[in-house]
């Protein structure tokens, strides 16, 4: 009788330590498919990030290549000469009507008569 209780409590003890590795491995593969689940989650994000990232820069390259144009078609039409031709007569034409301004003002200041009050004796 003796010798079935010590069977029967070893065979207790080898369920309970089954059990208990079970149980441990169950909650190492949980850990393990939640790590690999995040890291799929992370791959995800980081793949959305970059994919924006390229757009962007396409979108910028696009523009730029846009603007170059612009600017070389109004160089090879001959309207950016005329353009800039005519921005310097109209500020040459600026700074001529101020100085005719200063100097009219000057002869009119300089033909007053000013009178000179005399000195209290």
């Amino acid at each position: 009788m003796a010798i079935k209780y010590i069977v029967s409590q070893a065979q207790v003890l080898a369920i309970t330590c089954i059990m208990l590795m079970s149980f441990g491995l169950a909650a190492e593969e949980s850990t393990k498919a939640r790590a690999d689940s995040l890291s799929v989650q992370a791959e995800k994000v980081k793949q959305r990030v970059e994919q924006e990232q390229l757009q962007k820069a396409r979108d910028a390259a696009k523009q730029r290549e846009d603007r170059e144009k612009k600017v070389l078609e109004r160089q090879e039409s001959g309207d950016w000469e005329g353009e800039q031709r005519e921005k310097a007569q109209k500020q040459f034409k600026q700074r001529e009507s101020r100085e005719e301004k200063y100097l009219r003002e000057a002869r009119e200041a300089a033909s007053i008569d000013r009178k000179i009050p005399k000195p209290f004796e």
